[in-house]
This record gives C-alpha cells, sequence and structure tokens, in this order.
C-alpha cells in the first residue's frame, strides 16, 4: 500500500533539495505535486485540498532551524500531516471496554467482513488476552455460517450459529447469551452485506443496533475500491454512526487513497487493516509509524513485531546456525524461503525499512513469483537431494525442471545461488573464527595487564570485543 504515492512525494521533495531557504514561491511548487500525488493515489479531492492547505500553513508557518535543510523541514511537516489525516498519534489501544464488549462488523457484500471478523477474534485473543466469541448474522449470502464456524475452528474462537434460521435479531440476542453463559469477553457480530446499499439492508442493521446497543462498530472497507470505499463509509457513518474502520486487501493496493480519506471523511478511525489472506495478517492501525512508511522512513518497529509474531523463533535460530557454521543445505534454503514467505510480500517488507523508497527502485523489477519457481524447484527434489546437492547430476536436474513445472535453467540458476550462499557463508565462518581468537588474545591481554600498543585494555578497545 502507498507505493505510488511514496515514489511521487519523494519526486516531489527533490524540487526543494537544492534551496537555501524555503519560500511561499518553492513551497507552492511543491505542493502541486504533492496534491497530484494525492489525486493519483485516489484520495478524494475535498481531503486532497484539505491536506495540501495543511501542509502550506504549517510549513510557512514554523521556523527552518539551522540544523536542517528545506527539503528535511518540508519532510517533517509532511510527516505530521500525515499523522493527522490518517488519524493523529495513537493514544492507547482501543478501549472495546464491556463485559462482554459487542462488536458489530458492517460494510457491503465482498468487503472481507467475515474473514475480518475471525481475524479480529484472533488478534484480541492473541494479543490482548481476551475471551471472543463470533455469531453469525449473516443469513442471506450462501455459506456465510459454514465459512464463520470453519474459521472459528482454525482460530480456536467459539462460534455461535443457527443454519436455516433467518430470524437476524434473534439469532443475535441467542448469541449475546451464550457469550455470557460461556464466560466470552468479546463478541464479533458477523452482519449481512449487500453489492449495494438498500434501505432493507439498513433496516436490518438499525434493529440489530438497536437490540444489542454495541460498543462498537466497524465498517470494514475493500481497499481496492477506493474512493467509492470512502463513499459507502460515508452513508454507513451517517445512518449507523461506525465507531472505526477495518480496511482489507492492503497488501493488493499500491494507492492507499482509502486509508488517507477515510478519517477525514467520516471522522472514525482506521483501526486495523488486512496484510494478506492469512488469519494472522491482520495488524494494527499506527498513522504514526504509516507515515514514516509512505516517506521512506520505514517502520523496523512493525517489522521487528511482524517477525517476532509470524516467524517461527526456534527455525530461525536452527537455520542462523546453520548458516554460520557452514553446514546450510537445500533443505534449509527451502525452509528460509518459507519463513520469508511468512512475513509478507517482498515490497511490504522493503517498504518497512528506511530509505525504502530509493530500495523499491531497485526492487521493482524483482519479479515476486521467483521465489515461488524457487520453492517448486525444491520441493521437486528429494529430500536426499536436498541434503546432498552435490548428487544432482544432468539427469536430476532435467527431472526436477520437469517435475517444477520450469526449466533447467532455472533450476541451473537455484544451484547456483546456493552455491553462491555456501561460499559466503564459509567467509563468514572463517571471520568469526578469527574473532573468537582475538576475543581469546584479548582476554590474555588484560588477563596479564598489557594491551596492545595505543589499545587501552589490549583488544578490548575494539567495539564489541570488550
Amino acid at each position: 500500500m502507498f507505493e505510488n504515492l511514496s515514489r511521487r512525494l519523494e519526486e516531489a521533495m527533490k524540487k526543494l533539495r537544492g534551496e537555501a531557504r524555503l519560500t511561499e514561491e518553492n513551497i507552492a511548487d511543491s505542493l502541486r505535486d504533492v496534491r497530484r500525488a494525492l489525486l493519483e493515489a485516489d484520495v478524494e479531492l475535498d481531503v486532497a485540498k484539505a491536506f495540501v492547505a495543511r501542509v502550506k500553513e504549517k510549513a510557512l508557518g514554523e521556523s527552518v532551524t539551522l540544523s536542517v535543510t528545506p527539503g528535511e523541514h518540508m519532510i517533517k511537516v509532511l510527516h505530521d500531516a500525515l499523522v493527522e489525516t490518517l488519524g493523529g498519534q495513537v493514544d492507547g489501544q482501543q478501549p472495546f471496554a464491556g463485559n462482554p464488549c459487542l462488536v458489530m462488523m458492517v460494510g457491503l457484500q465482498g468487503s472481507g467482513k467475515t474473514t475480518s471478523a475471525a481475524k479480529l477474534a484472533l488478534h484480541f485473543k492473541e494479543k490482548r488476552n481476551r475471551r471472543p466469541m463470533l455469531v453469525a448474522c449473516d443469513v442471506y449470502r450462501p455459506a456465510a455460517v459454514d465459512q464463520l464456524v470453519v474459521l472459528g475452528k482454525k482460530i480456536g474462537v467459539p462460534v455461535h450459529a443457527e443454519p436455516g434460521e433467518k430470524d437476524v435479531v434473534g439469532i443475535a440476542k441467542r448469541g449475546r447469551q451464550a457469550a455470557r453463559d460461556q464466560a466470552c469477553d468479546l463478541v464479533v457480530f458477523d452482519t449481512a452485506g449487500r453489492l449495494h446499499i438498500d434501505d432493507t439492508l439498513m433496516d436490518e442493521l438499525h434493529r440489530l443496533k438497536k437490540e444489542l446497543q454495541p460498543q462498537e462498530i466497524l465498517f470494514v472497507a475493500d481497499a481496492m475500491t477506493g474512493q467509492e470505499a470512502v463513499r459507502v463509509a460515508k452513508t454507513f457513518h451517517d445512518k449507523l454512526d461506525i465507531s472505526g474502520a477495518i480496511l482489507t486487501k492492503t497488501d493488493g493496493d499500491a494507492r492507499g487513497g482509502a486509508a488517507l480519506s477515510l478519517r477525514e471523511a467520516t471522522g472514525a478511525k482506521l483501526l486495523f487493516v488486512g496484510v494478506g489472506e492469512g488469519v494472522q495478517a491482520f495488524e494494527a492501525f499506527d498513522p504514526e509509524r504509516m507515515a514514516g512508511r509512505i516517506l521512506g522512513m520505514g517502520d523496523v518497529v512493525g517489522l521487528v513485531e511482524r517477525a517476532q509474531e509470524r516467524l517461527d523463533q526456534d527455525e530461525v535460530g536452527r537455520l542462523g546456525k546453520k548458516m554460520f557454521s557452514n553446514k546450510f543445505d537445500l533443505e534449509d534454503m527451502l525452509s528460509q524461503i518459507r519463513q520469508v514467505k511468512k512475513l509478507g510480500s517482498i515490497m511490504d517488507i522493503v517498504g518497512m525499512i528506511p530509505g525504502g523508497a530509493k530500495l523499491k527502485e531497485k526492487a521493482g523489477e524483482i519479479d515476486e513469483k521467483q521465489l515461488v519457481h524457487v520453492e517448486a524447484i525444491l520441493t521437486s527434489m528429494t529430500r536426499q537431494e536436498r541434503k546432498s546437492p552435490k548428487i544432482i547430476d544432468g539427469k536430476r536436474r532435467a527431472r526436477i525442471a520437469k517435475g517444477s513445472g520450469t526449466d533447467l535453467q532455472r533450476v541451473n540458476q537455484v544451484l547456483k545461488q546456493y552455491d553462491q550462499m555456501k561460499t559466503m557463508m564459509a567467509q563468514f565462518s572463517k571471520m568469526g573464527g578469527k574473532m573468537k581468537q582475538m576475543q581469546k588474545l584479548a582476554g590474555a591481554a588484560k588477563a596479564g595487564g598489557k594491551g596492545f600498543p595505543g589499545m587501552p585494555g589490549g583488544m578490548g578497545g575494539f567495539p564489541g570485543l570488550r
């Protein structure tokens, strides 16, 4: 998300880097590019205008310190404006108060409400130690109830479902009571959607709201629909007074216009984003971190959190030891690829690294399907071949190419990449051995009260060897 906007804002800021100071004229030139970038990102016109006005006011109203360039100052102003537009600084987690806390999921059909309901329940179960229950109130979409039941089993969350029952308000009431009986403190109601807003849909949602009096009404929107998602959100907000929003399919949206427009257009904060198809591909939305990613500052904290949540830490540690002991084989390479895939798309990962905008220019040529091809090639090998790559002769390579649906050239490339990794790891392993010897020497020198000339405390003068 926001790849196109990040690139365009980077281009707009380049014009200010050569300026000695900020003036109304050069700010106006840059802001024209900023406004154009926002509109191309599918941000609503009124939101784009308000954003540009906010940036202009702050840029002209603040003094530029001698320690920063005009370009750096403008990036700070843009960052602050983006944070404000996206929802402001996070003031602690959304309370979701009440015991039980009742949450209605609303939105159009196809926006991802049912999947988001399960993801939300799992998020609160794993990260906030809540005891959630899902209630299947979509009695119109074929298999909607079955889908929620399957998802509930997958994440280990109880589901109240009444297959064949059409009284939505009755299902909701009985679901609420079931949650109380089972001591659940968070109840997520998956409501029906429509292909478009109509009076029948709104009447049903009004009756549910009146009966349940939910603490939270979350609007679920598909990021791929851009401004249309914002227009629909306005209607739901006017009718139901939504308390927050969830944006789905953000991993497939390069523009990000809906995320930038939702808060400004409805007043409701964007609380969560779906970043993939898996039930764990769901994150709390942090405006400050997202603003940093848009401006190429990265989101290292977010990347670390994602790695901690999604990766098998024992497996990561095992792979690390094997790599630096120079015992890395193709079986480990396959495991490594599968670990990387858990983090999300390569472009998304790059965007979370400081300076990601520039890295993306180079990474833009990378076809992410290459990982799929490499995985197919590795899984087409026998376990013995992955453990002992030296036995892979021409005949075996031809079989692997056919089995993976690739060609001999791709198989040879994968084996060449593996050899290069082995060579690099061997060098690191030798360096590690030398470093250990130097540390022993440093310890001996310290023990004898002698140091290397010019180095206080012997080799302990080097960082990391103390």
